[in-house]
């Protein structure tokens, strides 16, 4: 579908959404995200050039169904896969890749660090993918020098990111704005650093006593990213990892930085989307989103969790389920799912999966509750099939139609069940929607209890 889009744009030193909506121009891409949000495409292209939306299409990802991230827009979920040395294999991540689009993810992430050849992996996935694929370079920076961190030089990174965008990468995780100025400032915290990105860099200006290079090659990255029109999605290095560090010294002086570097990759009309924490209690939530809108100019937030208590390990993908439906409600753009092997290991197909819904539940509620036109529609269709016992209608407009009818019918299996006016629960007695009162009988009750004084008992 994008072939022909983009091959007019060849030869162009700026190919970004960004530059264009800032020329007026509507593009192929601005207009397909129109139809698909349901909104006015001028508004599409006015929220990009501003800088509050962003659409992650790298001019090498062919094979892209366009999608946008911003406040403007439906919130987004993103879900994570990637080999990594000790499990795990291409095949696998190819079909987690599926599962993932199947349930409904909006972007993927890449986060290989082995388990194969990272290129191969990576070139198969995109080209695979119908949604924006994101990476974090800085891990396959690492592999190439052989986890040797003090071998790593600022042009590794570059070689990496570039490799990357000519790849087709969407959207790349940048860890530029951790400063050595910060490093102290974690002293006091619990867990540390607990971004991978982070603690690479972390190390590395540890050992050489020298600044973050890729914050001192920031304007570097920005002509690579013009060039394939890849997204910054700038990485919080200084991340709580628990309910103790949210909110600190170490995390909002990187957030600062990181409102800086936005503003500096506009210069370039560039597109930027921030993310956020992280662990963060239930009552800090609607502050740290407040507090990136202001230090960041309003680019879209893009948040992991945040998990509102440390206590359940296995069950994390409901312990962040619960932070990320408040952070969606506070104008968070989009969510990056925790799975239950959040914290204990690499997550399966099945992890993937209750992840993915868990996050497609605090988007959609997010959503609701923001008032998005039609947010609610697929709600109140779903409602009335329930009250009707349209029970197949019931499946085909869950999340997970498989699982409703996986567990429906692990007591009442039999097709006769799926026209039945009850479910095991109640049973075929004591469901309270048969008691269907029409509306003639419901007016005359209005009348008699304008007349009649209602007596007890």
């Amino acid at each position: 579908m994008r072939k022909e889009w983009v091959a007019k744009r060849q030869g162009q030193s700026n190919v970004t959404q960004m530059n264009y909506a800032r020329q007026g121009i509507i593009t192929e891409e601005m207009d397909y995200v129109a139809k698909r949000e349901n909104l006015p495409v001028e508004l599409i292209r006015d929220e990009v050039a501003r800088g509050r939306m962003i659409i992650p299409a790298n001019i090498n990802h062919l094979n892209l169904e366009p999608m946008c991230i911003g406040i403007a827009s439906k919130c987004k979920v993103n879900a994570n896969i990637g080999a990594s040395p000790n499990s795990s294999d291409i095949n696998e991540e190819l079909d987690k890749l599926k599962l993932s689009v199947k349930y409904g993810a909006d972007t993927v992430m890449d986060l290989s660090t082995g388990g194969g050849n990272l290129d191969e992996i990576r070139t198969a996935i995109i080209n695979t993918s119908p949604v924006p694929i994101g990476t974090v370079p800085i891990y396959q920076a690492l592999e190439s020098v052989h986890g040797n961190m003090e071998n790593l030089t600022p042009n590794d990174f570059l070689h990496i990111i570039e490799k990357h965008a000519q790849q087709g990468v969407d959207y790349m995780t940048i860890h530029a704005g951790i400063l050595i100025e910060h490093l102290p400032l974690v002293k006091n915290r619990i867990t540390g650093i607990v971004s991978r990105g982070g603690g690479i860099l972390a190390r590395w200006m540890l050992h050489y006593h020298k600044q973050n290079p890729l914050y001192t090659h920031f304007d570097d990255i920005i002509e690579i990213f013009k060039k394939y029109d890849v997204s910054f999605s700038l990485g919080d290095s200084l991340r709580p990892g628990c309910q103790h560090d949210a909110s600190d010294e170490a995390q909002l002086a990187e957030l600062k930085t990181l409102g800086q570097l936005t503003r500096r990759a506009w210069e370039h009309n560039v597109q930027v989307m921030v993310e956020g924490p992280g662990h963060v209690p239930m009552d800090q939530i609607e502050f740290n989103v407040k507090k990136q809108m202001e230090e960041c100019s309003e680019a879209p937030f893009y948040v992991l969790g945040p998990l509102v208590t440390d206590i359940a390990p296995g069950y994390d993908h409901i312990t962040s389920a619960i932070g990320a439906a408040m952070a969606g409600w506070y104008g968070t753009a989009m969510l990056c799912y925790v799975t239950p092997k959040e914290h204990l290991g690499l997550p399966n197909a099945e992890d993937v999966r209750n992840g993915l819904i868990a996050y497609k539940i605090a988007a959609h509620a997010a959503d609701i509750a923001r008032h998005r036109i039609g947010a609610r529609d697929r709600d109140d269709e779903l409602s009335h099939a329930r009250y009707n016992f349209d029970w197949n209608r019931q499946f085909e407009l869950s999340l997970d139609p498989e699982r409703a009818k996986e567990y429906h019918d692990e007591t009442l299996p039999a097709d006769i069940y799926k026209t039945a006016e009850f479910c095991s629960m109640c049973g075929p007695k004591f469901c309270p929607m048969q008691t269907k009162v029409d509306a003639d009988a419901l007016t005359e009750l209005e009348k008699f209890l304008a007349k009649e004084p209602v007596t007890q008992g």
